[in-house]
């Protein structure tokens, strides 16, 4: 019996991140290891920091997304009210 997640439709995950997050995070981290120990320079660590926590899924949204959606709810895009009687 072969179980197939969303009918092969499912993108690849490890753990809270898709397989792409999870290659551009350890390509970061290698930059910035390097960058740290050559260079003394702590910004590219901070940079993958949050683009690691960004781009945390939980059921196909990841927490950007979120944010974004919540900015454009409350902030950005007019809200349309009718009252009618």
């Amino acid at each position: 019996m072969y179980m197939y997640p969303d009918n092969l439709k499912a993108k690849a995950t490890l753990w809270l991140w898709e397989l792409r997050d999870i290659g551009v995070i350890g390509v970061g981290l290698l930059v910035s290891v390097f960058a740290l120990s050559q260079l003394g320079i702590l910004v590219p660590i901070v940079v993958t920091a949050v683009y690691a926590f960004l781009s945390i899924r939980f059921e196909d949204t990841s927490i950007l997304e979120f944010i974004r959606y919540a900015c454009a709810f409350f902030i950005f895009k007019q809200q349309i009210y009718e009252w009618r009687l």
